[in-house]
């Protein structure tokens, strides 16, 4: 079942796991072990982000690693960029403004 990575990205426990993520691929103990709440509870939310397409999980034995996978970042980061032209703009006149000498 492939999940919105909108729905993924909205919990922040899915996101302190994405960032989690990005130093380096864990198990989900691994995981696990950086936050307070039960390991079933990452593992769904884990579940929550593989079916999104953020991170995929490898077996290997009786280890399963988890590792990014920033595929499903791919819809929100065309999204976000309609709107990268709109704040440049912005950015720019606003530069272009704190930068006028005072009259």
């Amino acid at each position: 079942m492939r999940r919105d990575p909108w729905q993924a990205l909205a919990d922040p426990t899915r996101r302190k796991i994405i960032e989690t993520l990005s130093e380096q691929p864990m198990t989900i103990n691994e995981i696990a072990e950086r936050f307070t709440i039960s390991r079933p509870a990452i593992s769904k939310q884990v579940k929550i982000l593989e079916e999104s397409q953020l991170l995929f999980i490898q077996q290997n034995g009786r280890e399963r690693r988890c590792s990014l996978s920033l595929a499903g970042l791919e819809e929100v980061h065309q999204w976000i960029q309609q709107y990268e032209s709109f704040w440049l703009n912005k950015l720019d006149r606003l530069d272009d403004y704190l930068s006028k000498p005072e009259l």
